[in-house]
């Protein structure tokens, strides 16, 4: 990131991204890093590596927004997963009530881009959630051992083209093929467990795509992929992972390498040409 602004406020989801972050940002240069977290969501981890914790109570919009006001800080990442089930399940003020029924079309896309847009009016700059984060995308190319077999590549360049079809849908970023055959598109439930239903339906070799679909803002759900997304896929015997090239963030790169070499999975970083937002 060129511009390094002095102060950073994250606003944090669950697992390691948001510790990866914080981390990032300050050896980038960041002085101020304050973390808004999620009861129930934001690992405690990451209070050791900021300057100041915050927690907040999911869906409770109007503490929300109180505090990020109250820190005074320009510039905010979101990133960290929010438990899907939790979108329909949280219990909302009245704020976060408005805002919900205010939307035409209700899914995880525009819900959290109403939450971007309700920052952005308090003057606060919302960056892309892979800012700082050079260092863990990776380049076009192979990335592990293997290369794609012929009947993988094909696989893949028809995962890449479904993910093209089906991004006004809002159905998720993962998709398996085998053969040619659709096995399994991502939706609410998340990369691991659509890739835990392609091992049950199409058993082993699955060739999984995990890519940002065509104008994904990438200001939040950011494509992520760490070592459990790695065990998953060993259990469910794929054989290819197939993500898009400075879109991804990799946990562990060269973890997740090692592996790949380990599970005899073909891994490889593409690129799509598609644009994204932000």
């Amino acid at each position: 990131m060129n511009d390094v602004p002095e102060s950073l406020l994250i606003i944090a989801g669950r697992h390691a991204y948001p510790l990866m972050m914080a981390k990032a940002a300050r050896a980038a240069g960041v002085k101020r890093i304050a973390v808004v977290g999620f009861k129930g969501e934001t690992r405690r981890e990451i209070i050791p590596f900021v300057d100041e914790m915050h927690w907040v109570r999911l869906g409770h919009m109007l503490s929300f927004l109180g505090k990020i006001e109250e820190l005074g800080i320009q510039h905010c990442v979101m990133v960290g997963q929010i438990a899907p089930g939790n979108l329909f399940n949280v219990r909302m003020d009245k704020l976060a009530l408005e805002m919900y029924k205010a939307l035409e079309v209700r899914n995880a896309h525009t819900i959290f881009g109403a939450v971007v847009e309700a920052i952005e009016s308090r003057g606060i700059k919302v960056l892309a959630g892979n800012s700082f984060m050079e260092c863990y995308t990776p380049k076009v190319g192979l990335l592990g051992k293997r290369a794609p077999t012929e009947r993988e590549q094909a696989d893949i360049e028809l995962g890449l083209k479904l993910v093209k079809g089906t991004s006004a849908f809002e159905i998720g970023q993962t998709v398996a093929i085998k053969d040619g055959i659709i096995i399994a598109v991502e939706a609410l439930e998340g990369t691991n467990q659509a890739i835990r239903r392609a091992g049950r339906v199409g058993k082993a070799g699955c060739v999984i795509i995990k890519v940002p679909k065509v104008g994904h803002d990438m200001r939040f759900d950011i494509p992520v992929v760490g070592s459990k997304t790695f065990q998953v896929m060993k259990r469910a015997k794929v054989s290819c992972l197939a993500v898009e090239a400075g879109k991804t963030i990799l946990l562990e790169q060269e973890k997740l390498i090692r592996l790949a070499d380990k599970f005899d999975v073909a891994f490889v970083a593409v690129q799509t040409g598609e644009g994204t937002t932000n």
